[in-house]
């Protein structure tokens, strides 16, 4: 099995050494997202649910971008500086992943190394294409 680097036309490509989706196989693997424009790569910053909307819309772009929808995320990990937010956050999560179709999970406090951001997510996804 190869990897294969996916390009997603119409968004900033990074400045750091990652690609936003790389896929192996059947899976897509997304790098954490964040609360950024990706067009343009501006920080959004905000209250955590509008950085943790902000980062779902992202990846629900670059998922849709390779035609795969959010109910092929399979696993999901979530990094937050303030662990004290996970109520607020989880509000905005519920939204994307309904009931009984949740992705694995799992949930950790960490500082981002970029100012005003807080929180990171990254996805494993099926691609169904």
């Amino acid at each position: 099995m190869k990897k294969q680097i996916i390009t997603i036309s119409g968004i900033q490509i990074p400045e750091s050494p990652f690609n936003h989706v790389v896929q192996a196989g059947d899976l897509l693997f997304l790098t954490s997202q964040l609360s950024v424009d990706l067009k343009t790569g501006q920080i959004i910053p905000g209250a955590i649910s509008k950085q943790t909307a902000q980062t779902l819309e992202n990846i629900k772009f670059l998922l849709q971008s390779c035609k795969v929808k959010m109910d092929d995320i399979v696993k999901v990990v979530i990094y937050m500086r303030d662990i004290g937010e996970f109520d607020k956050m989880n509000a905005v999560y519920r939204k994307y992943f309904p009931k009984g179709s949740e992705p694995a999970r799992v949930t950790v406090q960490a500082t981002s190394p970029i100012k005003g951001i807080d929180i990171e997510i990254e996805v494993t996804a099926i691609a169904s294409n």
